[in-house]
């Protein structure tokens, strides 16, 4: 039975669907981290189906590495603790700060794909988080399946010819016509041998069905979210589902950013208003928050959520509401408003902030679907100077969503990339461990309540903030972005709104 599952498996890899947990329809990581004193920028394309190859791209920042090499295990639990032998990455390419490799991964869950690097300054470790699953099939092309089932006609007829000789011809001696005998007994063979192999074409169908079937109920199915407006003005969020890979599991959530969930309200179609709020779980399986004011109008929902395990999980809900005048924004909630995002141009690279900042992207000359980029935006004071009064906004330096205008693709990035800041601190963690001092990274182990990550203590010195952010991302999909970037100077949270189309 384990070996016709991983069979089907990896024949169900040829025809599988796109990857849509972590963000919706997002399914490439891009992470950007040091490995001891090496800056990385790496890609990881996930699987399709679980057993399946995972590709990883490294583009060295810093020169002088020698070799990289890179191993797959588990994020949590005893697997953890004992990663496989790891494999050589290869530079396919003249450059030599660009690696590849492949990996395996052989079952769904949270991984890590670890990074072990050799080099001028030394050794270094890093890990990335990879959130993997089966994620789902489609039908066979018709071309295909008409050019299958024609082989398979002439294998079945061709068989049974070669049956009818066995018990006709071939008992005769050469040149030596068939008796009637014979050639009943040659039909007769003929007749039987049919209907064996069509018997065993239809059980082989049945049994191809069922363990469709069975492969099918453990595709990755995200949680369910509906949204309900009650009095008072509570938005009402509960899951439902049942997700095989957590078993139902409502209430393993963890903080991210020290929030047990992160939800985007975009008013729809214009994408002209964006609430970044932070409701409160109230039971298992239920969230709640007391909305802001927030003008009338149906809005996309987008709530990210971090499993124990370090699995994140996006779910996708709409709600439309009245015109609401209630509290102001408290703690770490933010909104912004701009144009619609069928009104703008997808060339402007600079906005007009409220309070007479102002942000600006530094735009790549080309953008390409499932090519990474680093987006770099820049906070500008009323002078339009680069601030001075930057502030870590929940940890960051900012935070940024990229939407597509058809709403089939939606990622909560970081400065760290796409990965869960709350894996990345367990990753970091045992990064720690496995190169045998207290920091692999080299900017310090993150703690439980993420009030120290990696890399973001920046101002723990007194050193004035920079200015600047970038992202690392790559579009999944050709078409019409909008990029909402959050930044903080002083008390204030900055929103603003820039459009982009992927070719």
């Amino acid at each position: 039975m384990r070996a016709r599952r991983v069979v089907l498996l990896l024949l169900c890899a040829l025809t599988a669907a796109s990857l849509a947990h972590a963000h919706v329809g997002s399914p490439d990581v891009y992470a950007e981290g040091n490995a001891g004193p090496y800056k990385l920028s790496v890609v990881i394309r996930p699987p399709l189906v679980i057993p399946g190859v995972a590709e990883v791209e490294v583009h060295a920042q810093t020169p002088g590495i020698h070799a990289i090499a890179i191993t797959p295990l588990a994020l949590t639990g005893e697997a953890s603790k004992h990663p496989p032998t790891p494999d050589a990455m290869k530079t396919p390419t003249s450059d030599p700060g660009y690696f590849t490799g492949q990996l395996w991964i052989m079952a769904p869950g949270s991984w890590q794909i670890r990074l072990l690097v050799d080099g001028d300054r030394g050794h270094g470790v890093w890990s990335v988080p990879l959130p993997a699953a089966a994620q789902g099939t489609r039908k066979m092309e018709r071309g295909l399946g008409i050019f299958l089932a024609a082989l398979g006609l002439l294998l079945v007829l061709g068989m049974t010819g070669i049956v009818g000789a066995a018990a006709g011809e071939a008992q005769l001696s050469p040149g030596e016509a068939a008796p009637p005998q014979r050639r009943r007994t040659a039909a007769i063979a003929m007749t039987v041998a049919f209907a064996l192999l069509v018997t065993g074409v239809v059980l082989g169908n049945w049994w191809w069905k069922s363990e469709a079937a069975d492969y099918s109920s453990e595709i990755y199915k995200p949680l369910q979210m509906d949204a309900t407006l009650m009095s008072g003005n509570q938005l009402d969020l509960k899951f439902r589902g049942d997700s095989w890979l957590f078993r139902s599991r409502f209430d393993d959530f963890i903080p991210d950013h020290n929030h047990l969930m992160h939800l985007y309200m975009i008013r729809w179609p214009a994408m002209d208003v964006v609430y970044h709020l932070h409701p409160d779980l109230i039971a298992s399986g239920e969230f709640k928050l007391a909305l802001p004011s927030v003008p009338a109008g149906t809005y996309h929902l987008y709530a990210d959520v971090v499993h124990a395990s370090g699995f994140p999980e996006t779910m996708v809900s709409g709600v439309t509401l009245p015109a609401i005048t209630a509290r102001p924004l408290a703690g770490d909630d933010a909104e912004g408003e701009g144009s619609p995002v069928s009104a703008t141009s997808a060339t402007a690279t600079s906005f007009a902030l409220p309070d007479g900042y102002t942000m600006v992207w530094n735009k790549p000359a080309a953008l390409v679907a499932r090519q990474g980029n680093d987006f770099t935006f820049t906070l500008l004071d009323r002078s339009g100077h680069p601030a001075e009064d930057t502030a870590l906004y929940m940890g960051m330096l900012g935070h940024a969503a990229f939407v597509k205008d058809d709403g089939t693709v939606f990622a909560h990035i970081h400065p760290s990339g796409t990965v869960a800041m709350a894996a990345l601190m367990m990753a970091e963690q045992q990064n720690a461990t496995a190169s045998g001092s207290g920091s692999a990274s080299g900017a310090g182990t993150a703690s439980p309540d993420m009030k120290d990550m990696p890399g973001m203590n920046m101002n723990a010195a007194g050193d004035r903030l920079p200015s600047s952010v970038s992202f690392p991302y790559g579009f999944p999909t050709p078409g019409r972005y909008r990029i909402i970037v959050q930044m903080k100077h002083g008390a204030t949270v900055e929103t603003a709104f820039f459009d982009a189309t992927a070719s």
